[in-house]
């Protein structure tokens, strides 16, 4: 208990010179009705908000756009070609990260025209534009998303999928991400079996010849990088990638 009140004096003692030094009557939160009803907040708050926001910026990244299904096909597609840590971690989240950007750019550009400009030039609430905010998001998600995992999270969460429209963020953020995760290692099996019999036939030549001290690694590694490179390799990566989402149309 001790810990807990020192703890709460430690905080106090931190927070008390902007207290003090804050203009006093200028309150920290308060909500505004207009005559339609439409609720708005103080300023202050709304920087809070989006403070808040911007620390759980990298969770919804992973969890609400195609990063992850991109990241973890990289990652699949280096240990294929077996060069350990090249491309390195920094280089693999870079290029899933612009690239994420690439493919939300219609998703961004919809939040933009819809939500934040019409909310800056003051002609909608803040409330308002978060709910506008978040259809082009939630309609990007259903799309990718598998309506078996979608109904299995929806069965454990007893909710009845009437509408696609109106499944609930709980319910379709894990259904998403498991969606995800499962076409991410089907593209990594397609990407796996090439370079699986190189190895394999790497290991048959040189078991026949008698060389089973030889790591069959050593071996087969510049020829699956010579392979990579002569398909152009990359390229194929990027493109499949980024034609693997639905951005526009299709339904679950």
């Amino acid at each position: 208990m001790k810990k807990y009140l020192h703890s709460l004096f430690g905080i106090g003692l931190l927070l008390f010179p902007i207290l003090a030094f804050s203009e006093p009557g200028i309150p920290a939160f308060t909500v505004e009705t207009d005559a339609s009803g439409n609720q708005d907040y103080t300023l202050t708050m709304q920087i809070l908000l989006l403070m808040t926001g911007l620390t759980l910026l990298p969770a919804a990244l992973i969890a609400m756009t195609s990063f992850l299904r991109i990241v973890v096909v990289l990652a699949l597609l280096r240990q294929a070609l077996g060069t350990m840590q090249t491309p390195s971690n920094q280089v693999l989240i870079g290029l899933a990260l612009f690239l994420t950007l690439f493919i939300m750019s219609p998703v961004l550009d919809k939040i933009y025209d819809t939500a934040v400009s019409p909310y800056l030039e003051e002609q909608i609430k803040f409330k308002e534009a978060i709910d506008i905010a978040k259809t082009p998001v939630h309609q990007f998600m259903i799309q990718q998303t598998r309506a078996d995992d979608l109904g299995m999270f929806a069965e454990m969460a007893d909710i009845q999928l009437t509408d696609p429209q109106s499944v609930p963020f709980k319910v379709l953020i894990p259904a998403y991400m498991t969606s995800e995760l499962k076409t991410a290692f089907q593209i990594g099996f397609m990407i796996f079996i090439p370079f699986l019999i190189i190895d394999l036939v790497v290991a048959t030549l040189l078991m026949s010849m008698g060389m089973m001290m030889l790591s069959p690694m050593i071996i087969s590694l510049p020829f699956k990088i010579m392979l990579f490179v002569l398909i152009d390799g990359w390229a194929l990566i990027m493109g499949t990638l980024a034609n693997s989402f639905v951005v526009s149309g299709g339904s679950i």
